[in-house]
């Protein structure tokens, strides 16, 4: 079994359990908060198809504004096509709207602005250009160049070094790559997280990895990297993580709260623990964020005073 497959089925893997551990409340309240209509699935791909062609004028305006190059722009429009295409082909698929069972009564609700065609083409747009513009930058700046008088990867001995290889991005044997535009990075670090907290974990880590190929002291990157270890169940590779990222900066907040968690939860130490929230206090603006902080603080003082 080659490398890349072993990472991709342990990439399934620990995607599936981080996928449910972290999930599953969401899609509890997501359930309870959303009527099962019959016509929801057709909202949803109508909405789609109009983000569709909305995707289509930004990806030409993009490259008539020199963000793209040609050759990304005539990939990145072939991948979306294709899910285009799949997008109809359900629509296709569907029966015919229900008429209402009602004739005679009130006529029925507006749906709530939230459910508008226009709100929900506008997350579709976000949805799809994502998945498009991943995957041509994740396979354009995440996969290294062999180096001239090197085994390529598949070739060379030994396990694969883990499910992530965060040691392998920055500065890897693909050289650096050229150098992201500001509003770029902040629009694949925005995606990146989206598909995070939406439980698509590989899709997650490409993200991140593709950013850390161009910006390899990103800490955003390398925090939420090392999150994903910690939900898999990594955590000394998450630590890691965490570690690497409070080196670049001493005072990046999620790094420090995400490592006095995993130290108290995942480590049992929570003097370590105490220790990063207590920076995490000291550099955090009032708010929520920092009276949970102090609340663990003092649940993790009286658990080492017992």
């Amino acid at each position: 079994m080659s490398t890349s497959l072993a990472t991709t089925l342990a990439l399934a893997l620990l995607g599936l359990g981080a996928l449910a551990y972290v999930t599953w409340p969401l899609l509890r309240r997501r359930g309870d908060a959303l009527d099962p209509g019959g016509d929801d699935e057709r909202i949803s791909l109508e909405a789609e198809k109009v983000a569709a062609l909305r995707t289509i004028r930004e990806l030409e305006a993009d490259r008539e504004a020199g963000h793209l190059l040609e050759a990304d722009y005539a990939e990145m429009r072939g991948h979306y096509e294709a899910r285009a295409a799949s997008v109809l082909r359900r629509l296709d698929a569907l029966p015919p709207p229900a008429r209402s069972a009602r004739p005679g009564g009130p006529p029925p609700a507006s749906a709530p602005w939230s459910r508008q065609p226009a709100v929900l083409g506008s997350a579709g747009i976000a949805v799809l250009v994502f998945g498009v513009v991943l995957g041509v930058l994740v396979t354009r700046y995440t996969t290294p160049a062999p180096v001239e008088g090197q085994p390529s990867e598949s070739g060379a001995p030994g396990p694969p070094r883990g499910p992530l290889a965060l040691g392998d991005v920055p500065g890897g044997p693909g050289g650096a790559a050229r150098p992201l535009p500001r509003e770029m990075l902040q629009g694949m670090l925005q995606a990146a997280r989206a598909s995070l907290e939406a439980g698509r974990y590989q899709e997650a880590i490409a993200a991140y990895k593709a950013i850390l190929k161009r910006d390899p002291r990103n800490v955003d990157a390398i925090t939420h990297l090392g999150l994903i270890l910690a939900l898999a169940g990594h955590a000394e590779g998450a630590l890691e993580a965490f570690d690497r990222a409070l080196q670049i900066d001493a005072d990046y907040g999620e790094a420090l709260w995400y490592k006095g968690t995993v130290l108290a939860e995942a480590k049992q130490d929570d003097a370590g623990a105490i220790a990063a929230w207590e920076r995490f206090v000291r550099v955090s603006a009032p708010g929520p964020d920092r009276e949970q902080a102090l609340t663990r603080i003092r649940e993790a003082k009286a658990r080492l005073a017992h």
